[in-house]
């Protein structure tokens, strides 16, 4: 049930500008959260480890802050979930497996960090596909499955599955998970709410697991932090919050969080079925709506053939990675419980490692992608496109056999390119289609989210927001 006047259901912005302005505490702010999570999550499963009495703690030490005249962060008050990916000091970061259930974090990871030191208070860790490698669907070993809001015969997404869930259904106002093919953006597109990743370099991350080994090339550049929440305004809070650089993140770079306005109407290029390997009508209908909405609002839109080099960017995508992850493989799989390797096991059967001289290779094929995006994006400053070519999908799909894994492959392809470029893009709902949320992303040039974020808020002005919604207790059957 959505009670419209309680304090969980407004919006991250309104939230912070009641706690800011003394209308509410942010101790009120927070129990309201508690009091929905009580009430939800045994539904959802998507709170891992509920961090209600340090979530009290930290709320109750802002409303001495406001009391004694301190100004407030642009967040104050707004409650977070986290991906048990990403530290948060004093609480363990399992990755979903019981091996590291007592592994707790000595400090906050840097997106944790610049959140908080905005005002946002975290309050709980959010389920995962085991150590993100179990697949698509959101089930970890340590915590089980999360399920779908609007239809539990269907994913929420993954791998920052129980974040989507948890903004989606008012338990947090914000949810911060990363990306390396789609892992913020499908989960937003499956639960209807928005979800950013950002360009390579924009947000300051740690990543390290075990020790002080950092890994691999492929995954310091294609993993990124991102931040999950029901409106596009209140994703714009967050990204201007965890944008900046971090001692600890030599990656990161001072970019000027907005860019120099663009002359005349902006060219927007809509693909709807990257590389032509098919798209459900449901989707395609999704791209549509959204593209009338841009050019609506004044944007020159256009449709075109494809995108730049997909089907070579995917190939040395999943080649790269696997190279890096092999070597690894034997003992990772280990911890991954019964089943959870078939999803990875599959991938390697299908692209094997090679060797150091056609590694070399593919790295070079690797720049020479990116240059053919960057000269696409230069002709058009954005791409329209879908996030997941299919709607929901059921759980665990990708790990049933190797049909399941292709199809759940194809369908992520949008975002498997665009992590591997590097570039921004933003999951913005479109609408409801049999009883499932629907959705799109907006694709940028690097360093351009605040044109994405526009675009987004133009397509989210005229199709409207869908959450935060109660879980359904009778489930439609769903379209395939």
């Amino acid at each position: 049930m959505i009670r419209q006047n309680a304090l969980w259901a407004m919006t991250a912005a309104a939230q912070a500008t009641a706690v800011r302005d003394g209308e509410i505490s942010a101790v009120e702010l927070i129990d309201s959260h508690l009091e929905r999570i009580a009430e939800v999550n045994p539904q959802v499963n998507a709170i891992t480890q509920l961090l209600a009495e340090r979530a009290r703690e930290a709320a109750a030490h802002m409303d001495r802050r406001r009391a004694a005249g301190e100004e407030l962060g642009p967040l104050a008050g707004v409650p977070f979930t986290v991906k048990e990916t990403t530290a948060v000091e004093g609480v363990p970061t399992t990755l979903g497996t019981p091996r590291f259930r007592d592994l707790v974090a000595p400090a906050d990871a840097p997106p944790v960090a610049r959140l908080r030191a905005a005002g946002a208070i975290p309050i709980g860790h959010s389920n995962m596909p085991t150590l993100v490698l179990a697949g698509m669907h959101t089930r970890s070993e340590l915590f089980g499955d999360t399920v779908n809001p609007w239809n539990r015969s269907r994913t929420p997404g993954g791998s920052s599955g129980g974040d989507g869930v948890a903004v989606a259904t008012g338990m947090a106002a914000l949810g911060l998970g990363n990306d390396s093919g789609g892992s913020v953006r499908i989960p937003a597109s499956f639960c209807g709410v928005t979800g950013l990743k950002p360009t390579t370099g924009r947000f300051p991350a740690d990543h390290r697991v075990l020790g002080p080994d950092d890994p691999g090339p492929a995954a310091q550049m294609l993993v990124t932090d991102g931040p999950l929440a029901r409106t596009v305004a209140d994703l714009r809070l967050a990204y201007e919050a965890l944008a900046g650089t971090d001692p600890r993140d030599p990656r990161a770079v001072p970019v000027p969080l907005y860019g120099e306005p663009l002359p005349g109407p902006v060219k927007v290029a809509v693909v709807a079925d990257p590389g032509g390997h098919g798209v459900h009508p449901t989707v395609r209908k999704a791209v549509a709506a959204a593209a009338d909405a841009l050019r609506d609002a004044g944007y020159d839109v256009r449709e075109m053939a494809d995108v730049p080099r997909l089907d070579e960017a995917l190939e040395a995508y999943g080649r790269i990675t696997v190279t890096e992850f092999a070597p690894t493989w034997p003992v990772v799989r280990k911890l991954l419980g019964e089943g959870g390797d078939r999803y990875i096991q599959m991938a390697m059967e299908k692209t094997p490692p090679v060797n150091a001289a056609e590694l070399t290779k593919l790295m070079g094929a690797w720049l020479g992608i990116r240059r053919s995006w960057a000269e696409f994006l230069d002709e058009f400053p954005l791409l329209l496109g879908p996030v997941f070519t299919e709607p929901p999908v059921e759980p665990g799909l990708e790990s049933r056999d190797e049909a399941g894994r292709e199809r759940v492959a194809e369908s992520m392809r949008l975002c498997t390119v665009t992590s591997f470029v590097g570039v921004p893009a933003v999951a913005v709902p479109t609408g409801v289609s049999d009883g499932l949320a629907s959705g799109v992303q907006i694709v940028g040039r690097a360093f351009r989210e605040d044109l994405c974020l526009a675009a987004a808020q133009e397509i989210e002005d005229r199709l409207g927001v869908l959450t935060p919604i109660a879980p359904r207790p009778e489930f439609p059957a769903a379209a395939r």
